[in-house]
């Protein structure tokens, strides 16, 4: 591992004249994790698929494997004294860890600001060690540079946002803003809608499913896998949903975040994208089914989910239809045995209280981790009195963290702005249900169009 990508690597951590001229590090195999039996730590001096981490614009890196985490360390030549700690997302439930770069690595860099990632020790959704690994990168940096930074921000995307969410909490000292994007900010009220989502569409097609306890059976996969197989000709899929099948997209918009523009274009979207390994033969949304784990995710001792008093509808009315009553009668009903943690166990709650500044981005057709979790972030922090330190900007966009550059960079001059002077930055009011509805919702923020969005903002 490199102390410093220079031609002075031998000695520590002076910068080269020239870092174009130092040769690129050579990739090595992964080596042993010391901390996680049966994991491996991808060599940090190259991306996975070989591509060398060199320096660029002058800057210097660092990079090392500490206590089973692989991370790395950049600060531009001419550094401002602040650093960037990114939290990278959800990586499956692989063995062999690796870091790499924020897509807003050069935009740091040109402003002045050092960053700093991990691989974090572990895989699967593991935000305790996400957040552990995450802040030991600031000793790290003043280690590895000798000199600590004056000021820390916190970054991240999807698992990586419940990562800086937390991260600020656990540590509000560290950290003088935060920018989660995409970001899983309501903790389990992820999984409940991963359960919502499933719960529904086997009620409106009168499949029976099961819900099991952990640990859950092998064979179950396999179970679950020809229910599905029932559920979806019933349902369609893209463009070939049935009537039934935009019924369901109906409550599964409901629940995602409510009524609002490019809803129809995400559902299809979605509805037709394969689910993570090992489920590809199914659609996305059956793939993260909760009851696959026992409602565990992987990590929690037992089951945090729970619909026992969700009230499933089709549209924002609040007077229950025949259709609804009927749904509501016949949906599968699941009860947690376990809940999100108050330390980094298990799967750790997010208060929403942050003591700085946080700006979050989210796409408004994200059907993986949707625009309800900045609702339940933006209620949580209005709940404790830090409403003013949250701002939320929605995308006009279908995919998971589908984010252009300048939209992101956009973002975090924004937050830096707000930092800095302690002037707020607008944002959208996402708990604003007719706010959400309107034709215009998301096209402030939204730099550049898509065309599979479906829905032009008004001109």
């Amino acid at each position: 591992m490199r102390s410093v990508a220079s031609l002075a690597l031998v000695v520590g951590i002076l910068a080269a004249p020239s870092p174009a001229s130092a040769d690129p590090p050579v990739c090595g195999p992964p080596v042993v994790s010391t901390t996680q039996p049966g994991y491996t730590v991808a060599d940090p001096d190259c991306d996975v698929n070989g591509t060398p981490f060199v320096p660029v614009g002058g800057s210097s890196v660092w990079t090392g494997i500490t206590d089973g985490a692989a991370y790395r360390i950049e600060r531009p030549a001419a550094w401002n004294g602040e650093l960037v700690l990114y939290a990278h997302g959800f990586r499956g439930s692989g063995t062999t860890v690796f870091v790499d770069n924020p897509s807003l690595r050069a935009h740091y860099l040109s402003r002045g600001f050092a960053w700093a990632a991990s691989s974090y020790q572990t895989n699967g959704y593991d935000v305790g060690q996400g957040v552990r690994d995450s802040y030991t990168l600031i000793q790290r940096f003043e280690e590895r540079t000798g000199q600590p930074a004056g000021a820390v921000y916190m970054t991240g995307a999807s698992m990586g946002g419940h990562v800086a969410a937390v991260a600020i909490e656990e540590h509000p000292s560290a950290f003088v803003g935060a920018m989660p994007v995409c970001g899983v900010l309501g903790d389990a009220e992820l999984f409940d809608y991963f359960l919502d989502a499933n719960v529904t569409a086997a009620a409106l097609t009168g499949t029976s499913i099961t819900f099991p306890k952990a640990p859950v059976d092998p064979a179950f996969q396999e179970v679950y896998r020809q229910q599905v197989a029932r559920e979806v000709p019933l349902l369609g899929t893209g463009a070939g949903l049935t009537a039934l099948g935009r019924q369901w997209g109906d409550y599964v918009e409901q629940r995602s975040g409510g009524t609002r523009p490019g809803f129809d274009a995400a559902f299809a979207y979605w509805s037709a994208v394969p689910a993570i390994p090992p489920l590809t033969s199914v659609p996305f949304l059956f793939g993260v089914y909760p009851g696959l784990s026992g409602g565990t995710a992987g990590i929690a001792e037992g089951n945090v989910t729970s619909n026992r008093f969700t009230l499933y509808q089709s549209d924002d009315n609040p007077w229950l239809t025949r259709d609804e009553l009927r749904l509501n009668r016949d949906v599968l009903r699941v009860d947690r045995t376990d809940r999100p943690s108050r330390d980094l166990s298990g799967v750790p709650r997010v208060d929403g209280r942050p003591r700085i500044p946080v700006l979050s981005m989210h796409t408004i057709g994200d059907l993986f981790v949707p625009l309800s979790m900045e609702q339940e972030y933006a209620r949580r922090a209005a709940l404790q009195g830090r409403g003013k330190l949250f701002v939320s900007r929605a995308i006009r966009a279908l995919g998971h963290c589908e984010f252009t550059g300048p939209e992101l960079a956009q973002g975090f001059d924004d937050l830096v702005t707000w930092v800095r002077t302690g002037h707020r930055p607008a944002g959208d009011a996402i708990l604003d249900r007719r706010t959400v509805a309107a034709a215009d919702f998301g096209c402030r923020f939204t730099l550049t169009s898509r065309a599979s969005f479906g829905a032009p903002c008004p001109s």
